[in-house]
């Protein structure tokens, strides 16, 4: 891939994991000199650092770039953010709000808790960092819409896939491509018994009434729930209609009147009761315990043995694995795909096997293509427990692009390199009726572009 498409792929999604790297590098970084003004967007010389940084860890020390180099991307981005504010790109807040959530939530489980995100970063409490995440994305938000503008109608034709793919051979620039998995998977969930169940749903609704009955809601929380975040927020949580907590927790908090509790529901997790505390707009402040069902070894064992004797059915040919998937699997993300497991980074059914999980590399590696891993045992994030059995659909090792093989691949480079193309034309147009100002540290910076050219409003 060349060097310039790889840097923009990676500068556009590290806006967020720079910030986070922001504190743990303020003692060696200058943070107060202002390097560049686009509009008015600032980036300053620490910003350079932060990004080189990142960038270099990202591609495993693959990528090496400049600090001019660094600092005409860091500009471009800007050009972009100040020009979706003129050209009326509209972000709203809900949809900003619920990209925040999704990032709080995954430094959360990173990290163990929003408490400890918070200490990490030096931020003042939650609310601190939710202010600055909310910059970030409506920022990283208007840059992706306006790049989206900008290359809306831009696409390639099969001849000019294969002059861009000849013109890379030609200079011996052909990327190679990692070796990539498919993988599908059979998944039998082991069930607690309606005993089990009836013994959850007794223990919530005499929570539900003793909290009816003045006790307090965080400290049965605390001393109930099976939320391993209940010890830091006490089960409480801030929600809009756009956050990414399950169906069953929004659609309960905000069909509740303040103070109000839930009946008992059920959702993936297990089964909670829900008290809402405040509405605040399309915002409300909701808490719950949940209590999940507890699983006998029994049950576990017995989950193990039946689905055994479904991969002997395999194995003798009485079944296929998409047959067994289709007639036996409790995975409804799969059940209906053959088994197929989907990439959550790309959306995809393919997985680069170098950046693979290393549970699940560790599990699939040695697997030959259609050979079946052993019967093993998982439990999900929501703490649900399943036996496992995978198999490898497809293998490629790592290799050289090919026109015929690698088509989509080669077919996505191309269309990148053509929307990079437009961006370049775009910006180079915009920077003519655009303020900015390089400091004199950047001045002598060889840009590709005329960035010197200082415009006053």
């Amino acid at each position: 891939m060349p060097f310039k498409i790889k840097v923009i792929k990676f500068i556009s999604s590290l806006l967020l994991a720079v910030f986070f790297i922001q504190n743990t590098t303020a003692q060696k970084i200058k943070i107060d000199a202002v390097g560049v003004v686009v509009g008015k967007n600032i980036v300053l010389d620490s910003d350079i650092e932060k990004f080189k940084l990142e960038l270099e860890n990202n591609s495993e020390g693959k990528i090496k770039i400049s600090d001019c180099e660094m600092l005409e991307q860091l500009m471009l981005q800007k050009l972009l953010a100040h020009h979706a504010v003129v050209d009326s790109i509209v972000v709203s807040d809900a949809e900003v709000n619920s990209q925040v959530e999704r990032n709080i939530q995954f430094f959360s489980q990173e990290y163990g808790s929003i408490e400890k995100v918070v200490e990490a970063y030096g931020f003042n409490d939650i609310e601190d960092l939710k202010t600055e995440l909310f910059g970030i994305e409506k920022e990283n938000s208007l840059i992706q819409k306006e790049q989206g503008q900008i290359t809306e109608n831009i696409d390639v034709t099969p001849e000019e896939i294969r002059i861009y793919f000849n013109g890379l051979k030609e200079k011996g620039e052909l990327p190679e491509f990692p070796a990539e998995i498919q993988i599908a998977q059979l998944v039998l969930n082991a069930e607690a018994s309606p005993e089990e169940i009836n013994r959850i749903l007794k223990k919530l609704n005499q929570l539900k009434k003793e909290i009816e009955e003045g006790s307090s809601f965080k400290m049965k929380a605390i001393i109930n729930s099976n939320d391993p975040g209940v010890t830091n927020n006490g089960g409480r949580y801030t929600i809009d209609k756009n956050s990414t907590f399950i169906k069953e927790f929004k659609e309960t908090a905000f069909s509740l009147d303040v103070n109000q509790v839930s009946e008992p529901i059920k959702s993936q997790f297990g089964y909670h009761i829900i008290q809402l505390h405040e509405i605040r707009g399309e915002t409300r402040i909701a808490s719950h315990i949940l209590l999940q069902p507890e699983i006998p070894q029994e049950k576990l064992e017995k989950t193990k043995e039946l689905l055994v004797k479904i991969v002997a059915q395999i194995k003798s040919g009485e079944v296929t694995f998409e047959e067994a998937v289709r007639r036996y699997s409790q995975d409804t993300d799969t059940r209906n795909n053959g088994g197929l497991i989907v990439n959550p980074y790309s959306g995809e059914s393919t997985f680069d096997l170098t950046r693979m999980d290393p549970a699940l590399y560790a599990r699939v590696n040695n697997l030959q293509k259609n050979e079946m891993s052993d019967v093993f045992y998982d439990e999900d994030r929501s703490g649900k427990k399943m036996y496992k059995v995978m198999i490898m659909k497809d293998r490629t090792n790592t290799h050289e692009a090919d026109m015929v093989d690698d088509y989509v691949k080669v077919q996505n480079l191309a269309l990148q390199k053509k929307k990079q193309e437009t961006i370049a034309k775009w910006s180079k147009e915009k920077i003519g009726d655009t303020y900015i100002k390089i400091s004199s540290e950047y001045q002598k910076c060889n840009f590709d572009k005329n960035w010197t050219k200082e415009i006053s409003n």
